[in-house]
């Protein structure tokens, strides 16, 4: 995917768009803020200058297709709520990892598993992946809670060598 041919997602309620440097007082507040990131481990950008390294980056990523990353907006708003991500691709291409953030404002509103949902689409037919797997923190019980409802299984037995408090959740292409 080349960086000026990034695909936008869009749902009924929600754009998911390229991240731009605009963005980087969100992405400093939900790298940085404890509440936001109570069940994850991963850099904090608490300065503008982390940020806008995250963000380059990132679109850096993108360009040499690496990973996919969306900054979640509420239709015809350009704001960053959140964002969502695919990443962490198998050599072959066919497994990669699903990650997510969003602003404690727009959470139990539905916005994460609509993105969610947009992003397996996506996903399976546009990327012909074949599993997604999602990471997450053992005790992090919206999360589980947005994985089960969307049709991620846990995966017994599975270890996140990076943190051990983390369980494994995937779901297959039908």
């Amino acid at each position: 995917m080349e960086q000026n041919n990034f695909i936008e997602v869009t749902t009924e309620r929600l754009t998911l768009r390229k991240l731009k440097q605009s963005d980087w007082s969100v992405i400093s507040y939900l790298r940085s803020d404890k509440g936001v990131n109570e069940f994850v481990k991963r850099p904090s950008a608490e300065s503008k200058e982390k940020a806008l390294e995250f963000i380059s980056k990132i679109n850096s990523g993108i360009k040499n297709q690496n990973l996919y990353y969306w900054a979640i907006t509420e239709k015809n708003k350009d704001l960053m709520i959140g964002s969502i991500c695919l990443w962490n691709f198998s050599e072959d291409k066919k497994t990669t990892e699903v990650g997510y953030d969003l602003s404690p404002d727009y959470q139990g509103k539905g916005i994460m598993t609509e993105s969610l949902k947009g992003i397996l689409k996506f996903g399976f037919k546009n990327l012909k992946i074949t599993a997604i797997e999602a990471y997450t923190h053992a005790k992090n019980e919206s999360s589980k809670k947005l994985l089960i409802n969307n049709g991620f299984t846990l995966v017994e037995g599975k270890k996140d060598e990076q943190n051990l408090n983390n369980v494994i959740y995937e779901i297959k292409k039908l």
